[in-house]
C-alpha cells in the first residue's frame, strides 16, 4: 500500500521560503502570482493490508515525527 502525507504551515505562520520563492518569481517576469506556501511531500510504502490501520499509523507517524503538528497541518492521501 502506498500513502503520500502532504506537510505544509498552518495558515498565519510566516513561510519565508514561500516568500523567497514568490520573490524569484517576481523577478522572473511572474509579476500574477501574489502568494507561495511551500510544503513538503513525503511517499510511504506499507507492508499494511487494511486501510483503516495504515492511515491510524500514519496519523501516529505525523503526530510524532513527519510534522510539527504546533505550526504545521498535515493531509494523508492512500492508494
Amino acid at each position: 500500500m502506498k500513502a503520500t502525507v502532504t506537510v505544509m504551515l498552518k495558515p498565519g505562520v510566516l513561510d519565508p521560503q514561500g516568500e523567497a520563492v514568490r520573490r524569484a518569481l517576481h523577478s522572473l517576469g511572474f509579476e500574477g502570482v501574489e502568494g507561495v506556501r511551500q510544503g513538503r511531500v513525503i511517499e510511504l510504502d506499507l507492508a499494511a493490508q487494511d486501510r483503516a490501520a495504515a492511515e491510524e499509523s500514519i496519523r501516529a507517524m505525523c503526530e510524532r515525527l513527519l510534522a510539527n503538528t504546533v505550526i504545521e497541518s498535515y493531509r494523508i492521501e492512500i492508494a
